[in-house]
């Protein structure tokens, strides 16, 4: 009787210790769910503000395609009119010949009274040869 005591004693300690073991097992799992809800509603945050910065960056690249689509649009009948613009006096210098001119080391003064442009077209011949020597 005395063993079977001593059997019901232990088996109730180990209970005992499996319930306090069980219990710590539960917190440290309710520790660790709480930590991992904070991780995702981080990574959730975090989700939303690369959305948030990529909406931007798409809504900022469609606007530069257009943008861009509109800036062709312009440019492309600039050659025709710089070919009409020549055209219009034969007896004066076109711009292809005052470029050559820009191209060969002529100032913006040369420009002008060889070429007959004004100071502004001078200016903007010089500047675009400029621009292009840059580039190359």
């Amino acid at each position: 009787m005395l063993v079977m005591a001593i059997a019901v004693a232990v088996l109730g300690l180990f209970c005992v210790l499996l319930a306090v073991s069980c219990y710590q097992l539960s917190l440290k799992l309710r520790q660790q769910a709480e930590l991992q809800k904070e991780r995702d509603a981080l990574r959730d945050q975090r989700l939303k503000e690369l959305a948030k910065r990529l909406d931007a960056y798409l809504t900022g690249s469609i606007r530069m395609g257009e943008e861009l689509h509109e800036l062709r649009r312009v440019v492309a009948p600039l050659p025709d009119k710089l070919s009409q613009m020549e055209q219009r006096d034969p007896s004066s210098l076109s711009f292809t010949q005052a470029a050559r001119l820009v191209g060969m080391g002529a100032s913006v003064e040369d420009l002008t009274q060889s070429c007959g442009l004004s100071q502004a077209e001078a200016e903007l011949v010089s500047r675009l040869h400029q621009s292009q020597k840059q580039r190359s």
